[in-house]
């Protein structure tokens, strides 16, 4: 792809990196873990076999942060973008566009409560922005 050379690939891994951290955040006891276990029907049992699958979790989850870092940081190439509104706003546009219609759907038909989704795409919207904003001061 004869973009690619225009990708920060250091800004891409600080992206993943900081969307990751942002997780760990979100959903650990200083903010939503009570209500994330609440929303979701999880007792202390669920919790424990979870966390017997959480070095995979993490993994898969970096992985992912990275695909959309790499794939926001590439749109951002394509658009020669360099202010920080354009890259917050292009963040948003895929957010809604991507993240919660995709999770909407996925909610729908896996009959999670809304709060529980709710919960997920405000940690969606929150990263989506912070990557924006790296991603696109360091273009």
């Amino acid at each position: 792809m004869q973009y690619l050379h225009y990708v920060n690939f250091l800004a891409v891994i600080v992206a993943a990196v900081v969307a990751f951290v942002l997780g760990a955040i979100w959903y650990s006891p200083l903010l939503f873990a009570k209500q994330w276990m609440e929303f979701n029907g999880y007792g202390p049992e669920h919790i424990k076999a979870m966390q017997a699958n959480a070095k995979r979790a993490y993994g898969v989850s970096f992985a992912c942060q990275l695909v959309i870092a790499a794939a926001l940081a590439l749109l951002i190439a394509i658009t020669h973008m360099s202010a920080l509104l354009a890259g917050i706003k292009l963040a948003l546009v895929c957010w809604l566009g991507f993240a919660v219609s995709l999770g909407l759907m996925a909610n729908v038909y896996s009959n999670r409560p809304m709060k529980a989704f709710l919960l997920d795409a405000g940690y969606q919207l929150v990263y989506f922005v912070v990557m924006g904003v790296i991603l696109v001061l360091w273009h």
